[in-house]
C-alpha cells in the first residue's frame, strides 16, 4: 500500500484522535479475604521476620547481643541468630583493631611528618627539672560490652572521639605521674624501659577502674630530651659525665690489672717462703733423727761406733783432696822423692 492509499484522519473532532473506549471500574472488585487465609499469611510474615534475625560477625569482630535492651552474650566470628528488632539488637565491635594515641606530638599522615605539641610534652621530673617527652600508646578493645556501656557510653553522640579523649587523658596523666617520681638522669639513660612499664601498668589500672573494656598493648617513649632552652647545657653536662665515667673505667681497669699482679707476686713469695720453711724443717728433722739413731747405736758399742765415725769422716775428707800414701817402712830406709810440683796448684812454683 502506497502513501496515497493510507487512510486519512477525519476532519473535525477534538485532537483529531479516534474516540477511546470507556471502561467501567465498577466491574473490578478486590478479592475477598476469608478467615482461613490468615492461617497461611501470618506464619509467612512471622517466618520472614525471624529470618531478619540472622547476622554475620566478620573476622576481628565480636557481636554484642542485646535482648530487650539487656546484654545477654558476646558472639565470635561466624553466622548467628538473634531475636530480630525491635526486641533484639546486635552491635558489632572490632576487638582486634589496634588503635594509637600520641602524647606530645601529632603525626601528619599527608606530609608524613611529626608536629610537636609543647603543651603536652613539657613536664617536671622528681628534682623539679623540665623535660620534653613524646610518647605513643597502642591499645585495643578487650571487653566489647564494657567498651559499649562503660566509658564510651557517656559519649553516645561522639563515641569514638569521646573514647579517644578519655584514653588520651589517662595516658597523659599516667605519663606525668610516673615522670614526676623519677629523676631526669634515669629518664634520659638507663631507666627508660622501666618507666615505660610503669606507665603501662598505671594506664591499665585506671582504665580497669573506669570499666573501659580496653587493654594497653604497648607504651613507647618516642623522644626524650631536655627542653630546647637548656639543651646545650644538658649536652655539656652529659659530656662531663661521659668523661668522668671514662676516667673511672680507666682507673678501674688499671686497678684490675695491677692488683692481681701484685697479689700474684705476693702469693709467689709466700709460697717460696713456705716451701723453704718446710725444707729446712724437714732437713732439721732428718738431721735430728740421724743423730738420735747414731746416739742409739753409739750407746750399744761406743768403741766400734767411734771408729766407724772416724773412718767415715776421714773417707769423706780424703775423698775431696789429692793425697799420696807412703809406707812407713819405706820412710826409714830411703829418702823419698816426692813430686810436689804436680801437687801444687797451677801457677805456684
Amino acid at each position: 500500500m502506497g502513501w496515497e492509499d493510507r487512510p486519512r484522519r477525519p476532519k473535525g473532532g477534538s485532537g483529531g484522535f479516534d474516540k477511546m473506549p470507556e471502561f467501567d471500574l465498577s466491574k473490578f472488585k478486590p478479592p475477598t479475604i476469608k478467615p482461613g487465609h490468615f492461617l497461611i499469611i501470618i506464619p509467612v510474615i512471622v517466618g520472614l521476620w525471624l529470618l531478619t534475625g540472622l547476622y554475620k560477625v566478620d573476622l576481628q569482630e565480636q557481636g554484642v547481643v542485646l535482648v530487650f535492651g539487656k546484654h545477654t552474650a558476646n558472639t565470635v566470628p561466624g553466622l548467628h541468630w538473634n531475636i530480630p528488632p525491635p526486641f533484639g539488637k546486635v552491635i558489632k565491635v572490632r576487638t582486634e583493631e589496634i588503635k594509637r594515641i600520641e602524647i606530645g606530638f601529632r603525626t601528619e599522615a599527608s606530609r608524613m611528618s611529626r608536629q610537636s605539641l609543647t603543651k603536652e610534652s613539657i613536664m617536671l621530673t622528681e628534682g623539679a627539672n623540665m623535660i620534653d617527652i613524646h610518647m605513643s600508646v597502642q591499645y585495643r578493645v578487650k571487653d566489647p560490652a564494657q567498651f559499649l556501656f562503660g566509658v564510651a557510653d557517656s559519649f553516645r553522640a561522639l563515641r569514638d572521639r569521646g573514647l579517644y579523649e578519655t584514653v588520651k587523658n589517662v595516658a597523659e596523666a599516667s605519663l606525668r605521674e610516673v615522670v614526676g617520681k623519677n629523676n631526669i638522669d634515669d629518664i634520659l639513660t638507663v631507666g627508660k624501659s622501666q618507666i615505660q612499664q610503669d606507665i603501662h601498668d598505671q594506664m591499665q589500672k585506671v582504665l580497669n577502674l573506669y570499666d573501659a573494656g580496653l587493654t594497653v598493648n604497648l607504651v613507647q617513649l618516642q623522644d626524650v630530651r631536655p627542653p630546647k632552652e637548656v639543651r646545650e647545657s644538658f649536652r655539656d653536662v652529659n659530656n662531663s659525665e661521659e668523661d668522668k665515667n671514662r676516667l673511672i673505667r680507666e682507673a678501674e681497669g688499671y686497678s684490675n690489672s695491677v692488683i692481681p699482679e701484685a697479689r700474684g707476686k705476693a702469693a709467689q713469695i709466700i709460697a717460696k717462703a713456705e716451701a723453704y720453711r718446710e725444707q729446712r724443717i724437714s732437713l732439721s728433722k732428718g738431721d735430728a733423727n740421724r743423730f738420735l739413731a747414731q746416739l742409739f747405736e753409739y750407746r750399744k758399742a761406743p768403741g766400734i761406733t767411734r771408729k766407724r765415725l772416724y773412718i767415715e769422716t776421714m773417707e769423706e775428707v780424703f775423698s775431696k783432696m789429692d793425697k799420696i800414701i807412703i809406707d812407713k817402712k819405706a820412710m826409714n830406709s830411703i829418702l823419698p822423692l816426692l813430686p810436689l810440683g804436680g801437687l801444687l796448684p797451677s801457677g805456684v812454683k
